[in-house]
């Protein structure tokens, strides 16, 4: 989906117009991928623009920062109060934010350490990440032949650019092949995640997700909703490894995250999954989930911050 351009771009405390929000060619992070980055998305209510989870986003970034050895000038607060103007100046009701740290101009090679930190936030609209009408129709995937991070490679709890390298071969792979997204696996065979989102089956009206931290996978802060939901909702919640069997049999599954939002998977490997699309699970987490998002949700109001003009 092309970017479409709004007026400005937050850059290292100054808003610099669109068009001139440039970087150096030898910038360090573009040589090597060292730079960190958060998804986040702003969504329409009646008292303006509502960021879902700021603060959690935020505080994601920074640790992302962290586990990549990256100091970063600004701390939780302003980054927040910067987020805050930049959905402001961009004049949207909604839409995607995109904040970045990364290493600048000025030193090259693989020691980071004596790089210049830089930051820029910018916002544009962006609708459904996997398209329009993939709530009715749900999506098709496939187990890519690319395993996931090993965490003793990479830090897989951080968001860091570089490693969404992996992610895009997996993608065009699938794309490729004719189908909508892949699914990773660990490199023990168990299910990992989505190119860019959190996994959750269905079975017998249980949700069960892999933990985290055994399958190399982000810990997703919209998966983390969906899991408050249901557990309010009723549901039972497990984290337990998944083999792509456990997908193939289950009753739903679908796949969470900021682009995606929650999107109900139709079929895995030609499979078809489950009965109907969406399931009845999927469907009520998605409109609570939505709910919430707009704040119209009875809870949870906290997790939205306004962006008043």
């Amino acid at each position: 989906m092309p970017i479409q351009p709004t007026a400005k771009i937050w850059m290292d405390g100054q808003l610099i117009d669109w068009d001139k929000a440039h970087i150096h060619v030898l910038t360090h992070s573009l040589h090597y991928g060292t730079a960190v980055f958060e998804g986040i998305r702003a969504y329409p209510t009646d008292d303006g623009p509502a960021i879902f989870r700021l603060s959690e986003h935020v505080e994601r970034l920074l640790n992302s920062a962290k586990l990549l050895s990256i100091d970063c000038d600004y701390n939780q607060k302003e980054l927040e109060d910067a987020i805050v103007l930049t959905v402001v100046e961009s004049g949207l009701e909604g839409g995607y934010i995109r904040p970045l740290i990364y290493l600048g101009y000025g030193e090259m090679g693989l020691n980071p350490l004596p790089c210049k930190t830089n930051v820029a936030i910018a916002m544009w609209p962006w609708g459904a990440y996997l398209g329009d009408d993939v709530m009715q129709t749900g999506i098709s995937l496939m187990v890519s032949s690319w395993a996931r991070h090993d965490p003793r490679s990479l830090p897989t709890a951080a968001k860091a650019t570089g490693m969404y390298i992996n992610s895009s071969l997996a993608k065009v792979e699938a794309l490729r092949a004719g189908y909508d997204e892949a699914l990773l696996l660990n490199i023990d065979g168990y299910v990992s995640e989505g190119t860019g989102e959190n996994i959750f089956l269905v079975k017998d009206n249980v949700l069960i997700t892999p933990p985290v931290s055994a399958v190399g996978a982000l810990n997703g802060i919209t998966a983390d909703a969906i899991i408050t939901l249901a557990k309010e909702l009723g549901y039972e919640v497990r984290n337990e490894l998944i083999r792509r069997s456990d997908v193939y049999l289950a009753d739903e599954a679908f796949l969470t995250g900021t682009a995606a939002e929650v999107v109900p998977i139709r079929e895995l490997d030609n499979r078809k999954i489950g009965s109907v699309v969406p399931g009845q699970v999927t469907k009520r987490l998605r409109e609570a989930f939505d709910a919430c998002c707009r704040g119209r949700y009875e809870t949870h109001r906290d997790w939205i911050t306004l962006a008043k003009r």
